[in-house]
């Protein structure tokens, strides 16, 4: 079967399809607040079929040239009195020619961002370690029966990993680690792991910025949840406790534990003079009669007592019936 050669575009058909670019970029940003910036290295043409599938109703993907999504900002703002619906807009959306860097794409929504921040997470493909490639994850080899024949352990001596022969086949007694992040996977690494049928690697559309009604800001923020927000302030209002305390600057956070301290100091002077005041008179009750303490701890019921008697008595019969009664 003869392939036909692809026809080439001309000109005026290329400058069209730019300008229908143009006007497409423009209309994304009228009918949509959020864009999420996503990278698209080593992700092939079928997996971006399938995001933008799973995006349906969610939001839309738009891939293309740095340069053609620049101008169309640029049209856009110089000519506000031609789109009126975005000129307010305009001076946020020129912030978004500085995000475009790289193979990048913009995925534009008006929906939650973390519903569709899990959309484009969930389209990721495993694939093998290439000769050359950087490794973006630590590749940890862990103790197995490889199933592999004696005569492969080459491979495994060139990288250092300890395996023995178990039953005609090679096995890993210890856990070696063989790549880690940023690392390049040379020939013996890539071997190894093709050998092992390992895919270590996770390619698809990652995350690198977020532009939100004109705020810009890192995708890491859509991982705080509120315990993550409760827990950060609540250590930023211990640091500010005490760093009020030991520069005996007295503040919002720090007066509560300096009442505290003070209460404690009270009570401690009670207690090793006359001095008395309504709060340590039960301090110094206790103090006066120690058996005091013995009388507020707390007391086995008589039903964990019979409990107890009853665990016992079981141990015993069951001693008895293993023929080891007249022994002990």
């Amino acid at each position: 079967m003869v392939k036909r050669a692809k026809r080439q575009l001309s000109k005026d058909e290329k400058q069209k399809l730019k300008e229908q670019y143009v006007e497409s970029f423009i209309n994304m940003l009228d009918k949509y607040t959020k864009i999420i910036f996503v990278e698209a290295n080593n992700v092939r043409s079928k997996q971006m079929a399938d995001i933008r599938v799973g995006l349906r109703g969610k939001g839309e993907l738009l891939m293309g040239k740095n340069t053609l999504m620049k101008k169309a900002i640029k049209v856009l703002t110089s000519a506000p009195e031609k789109y009126k619906s975005l000129a307010a807009q305009a001076a946020n959306i020129a912030k978004i020619a500085d995000l475009l860097k790289g193979n990048v794409g913009l995925v534009f929504t008006n929906n939650d961002l973390n519903e569709v921040k899990d959309v484009i997470l969930s389209y990721k493909v495993g694939a093998p370690a290439k000769q050359g490639a950087i490794s973006p994850v630590k590749v940890v080899i862990q103790p197995a029966n490889t199933g592999l024949e004696p005569t492969k352990t080459s491979f495994f001596q060139a990288l250092n990993i300890n395996t023995k022969i178990t039953k005609g086949t090679v096995e890993i007694i210890k856990e070696h680690i063989l790549l880690n992040p940023g690392d390049k996977v040379g020939s013996s690494e890539a071997a190894l792991l093709q050998l092992l049928n390992i895919k270590p690697f996770e390619y698809g559309l990652v995350l690198v910025n977020i532009y939100d009604n004109g705020a810009v800001y890192s995708p890491t923020v859509l991982s705080l949840t509120d315990e993550v927000m409760e827990s950060k302030v609540r250590d930023a209002v211990n640091n500010v406790a005490a760093l009020g305390l030991a520069l005996d600057m007295p503040n919002e956070a720090s007066i509560p534990h300096s009442v505290a301290n003070t209460f404690k100091n009270l009570l401690a002077i009670a207690a090793g003079t006359e001095f008395s005041f309504p709060q340590a008179e039960k301090v110094k009750e206790y103090l006066a009669d120690p058996s005091k303490f013995a009388s507020s701890a707390p007391v086995a019921t008589a039903n964990t007592t019979a409990a107890v008697v009853e665990d016992k008595k079981e141990e015993e019969e069951e001693e008895e019936e293993m023929g080891f009664g007249g022994l002990f």
